[in-house]
């Protein structure tokens, strides 16, 4: 019998790779564009040009949710990794130049035919909420085959990102790689990504929560989404029975760790200075508690420093830390 591999990794992820145009709009841009504030809507490759040529000047950086949360975990000082789709175009090398550099190991090969290197068009609003319309484009494309087991096997945790289940292939990728973690002994992640995408999967989500994910990240609207109530305490008492810890983010109101009879009630970290841009708060959440539940610490702690992280992510434009998280986390890690 061959050994399974040790150990090397915190966490893998596995999600939508994709490059982020981030820019500052007004309420009435949105209306114009008929687009509804706060969600995130797939779009052709003709609706991305139309709408990125009437954006106004913009940001390009590497995103993708999963991916992210990965330059997260790197950034307290943790081993990552991270599976997802470019095509060697000039997108698909600024995405894997990017998060390499950013310390995560991302070994998928680019596709050299298909679509292009797909790209969220992020609208900020003065309220600094977020818009996203996104074209997959070769993200869409990631299927089993890219998910090596030998590379699932090597992480305590397979991290994955809920926005996969709006294509088959990527579907199909995605409940592979919970099996394979599950034989591998490993734990299962999920986030929910966006109610909009809870509302189209929702019986999915339902049995996958239910069955076969270990750890769940939502947002308030989100887990509210999954078990179509209006009271936050409602789907939180629904959740706690079906997975073995659920990490619920509430904006200005912080977040609730729950796992069975414990609950951790976390208060939001100030924010240094004004909150600029809320894209990417939950990714970083899951990258805080991902560091410190894969390194040992209680749950409420775990909590902290999902907190500390979303609130440096905030105070600027862009989904991804300027500063190392470990240094802001310092006290918190001792």
């Amino acid at each position: 019998m061959t050994a399974a591999p040790a150990r090397t990794l915190d966490v893998v992820g596995i999600g939508n790779a994709l490059v982020d145009v981030l820019g500052h709009e007004s309420d009435e841009f949105l209306a114009e564009h008929g687009l509804v504030k706060g969600a995130m809507a797939l779009a052709d490759t003709d609706r991305a040009h139309d709408l990125y040529d009437d954006m106004g000047p913009a940001t390009e950086i590497s995103g993708g949710s999963a991916a992210n949360t990965m330059v997260g975990v790197a950034s307290f000082g943790g081993q990552a990794a991270f599976v997802g789709r470019v095509r060697d175009d000039a997108l698909g090398d600024v995405f894997a130049h990017d998060i390499r550099a950013a310390g995560v190991r991302f070994e998928t090969p680019p596709a050299v035919e298909g679509l292009s290197t797909g790209r969220c068009l992020i609208v900020v609003t003065p309220d600094a909420e977020r818009t996203l319309t996104t074209f997959l484009g070769a993200a869409a494309e990631i299927g089993p085959d890219d998910v090596g087991p030998d590379l699932i096997a090597s992480a305590q945790v397979t991290y994955l990102e809920g926005y996969l289940f709006d294509q088959p292939s990527a579907k199909e990728a995605f409940r592979f790689a919970a099996q394979s973690t599950h034989e591998a002994g490993g734990r299962v992640a999920l986030t929910l990504s966006d109610s909009f995408c809870v509302d189209r999967h929702r019986a999915d989500f339902l049995s996958l929560v239910e069955h076969e994910i270990d750890i769940l990240f939502a947002n308030e609207h989100e887990i509210c989404a999954l078990y179509e109530v209006d009271a936050f305490d409602a789907a939180l008492q629904h959740v706690n029975h079906h997975c073995e810890v659920a990490a619920l983010t509430r904006s200005a109101k912080g977040s609730v760790v729950v796992s069975g009879a414990e609950v951790h009630v976390i208060d939001t970290c100030p924010v240094d200075g004004a909150v600029v841009d809320t894209t990417g708060a939950g990714d970083q959440y899951a990258a805080g508690f991902l560091y410190g539940f894969t390194h040992g610490y209680d749950l409420g702690r775990c909590g902290q420093l999902g907190s500390l992280a979303a609130s440096e992510v905030i105070s600027h434009l862009g989904a991804r830390p300027e500063v190392a998280l470990s240094d802001l986390a310092a006290s918190l890690l001792t």
